[in-house]
């Protein structure tokens, strides 16, 4: 009896053990895996928009990565993805330029998590004619049964415009402007509006769309076709010169979000 006794007492130790010792094992592995998704850093997004009419075809690189090739007035990238940075390299190069000499360089805050649109734009105090802002985009998408609309004026020629939201049951005449004297190279800002229906006409600043006789026209820069908008939409909307008419603006729409 006493021998089968001490065997059993030797096999509960021994099972104590067994369990003690995969116990240890299982909370190594949930503690390296903590540690993993606490050291996991969110990527940043970033993008290039051209409105620049001065400078040449372009190459952008962030961090010696390439993000967009090709580039001219009036084209908004894709978003690339990159690792956040305090200080990221950011890098213009003439597309054909075999030699991948830097035209332009400069460097961004991009924060993990966040968006962002690197803007290569005129500037007449800039050695070459033009220089590169970073803009920050929004992350989520507007209020429910909003929109949010940014205007980007690049269109030198047309100079500062203003801006109008036409309902799709209403009239310019009728309309108020979304944005009054939106100057050129002005700091660009989102505007959040109810959603509907609705088509984006520019005029110039001061126009006025309401004459007081019939026969009257009024002279607008562009109109666009009718935008169902119903909810979430986040835009960037790019203004430019028009290439094909005189005293016209073209525009260019990239989605920020939904």
């Amino acid at each position: 009896m006493n021998k089968t006794s001490n065997r059993g007492t030797a096999l509960s130790a021994q099972l104590k053990l067994t369990l003690a010792a995969v116990s240890a094992l299982a909370l190594a592995f949930t503690l390296s895996a903590c540690q993993n998704v606490a050291s996991y850093t969110q990527p940043t997004l970033a993008r290039v928009i051209d409105a620049s009419a001065s400078a040449p075809a372009l190459n952008v690189t962030v961090e010696g990565t390439p993000l967009a090739v090709n580039l001219g007035q009036g084209t908004i990238s894709d978003y690339g993805t990159f690792a956040a940075s305090q200080a990221a390299a950011i890098k213009l190069t003439a597309t054909n330029d075999t030699t991948n000499t830097a035209l332009l360089t400069g460097s961004a805050t991009l924060l993990a998590g966040t968006h962002h649109s690197i803007l290569i734009a005129d500037n007449t105090k800039a050695s070459l004619g033009y220089s590169i802002t970073v803009l920050e985009d929004p992350h989520t998408a507007a209020a429910s049964g909003h929109s949010s609309f940014r205007f980007i004026n690049a269109a030198t020629k047309a100079g500062a415009v203003d801006i109008y939201l036409v309902p799709s049951s209403s009239t310019l005449a009728k309309s108020s402007a979304l944005i009054t004297n939106l100057a050129v190279n002005a700091t660009p800002t989102y505007i959040s509006f109810a959603s509907q229906t609705v088509s984006i006409v520019i005029v110039a600043t001061g126009t006025n769309v309401a004459p007081t006789t019939t026969t009257t026209t009024v002279s607008t820069l562009y109109s666009s076709d009718a935008l169902a908008l119903t909810g979430g939409e986040v835009r960037t909307v790019l203004l430019v010169d028009s290439k094909l008419t005189a005293s016209a603006i073209d525009a260019y729409t990239a989605n920020d979000m939904n």
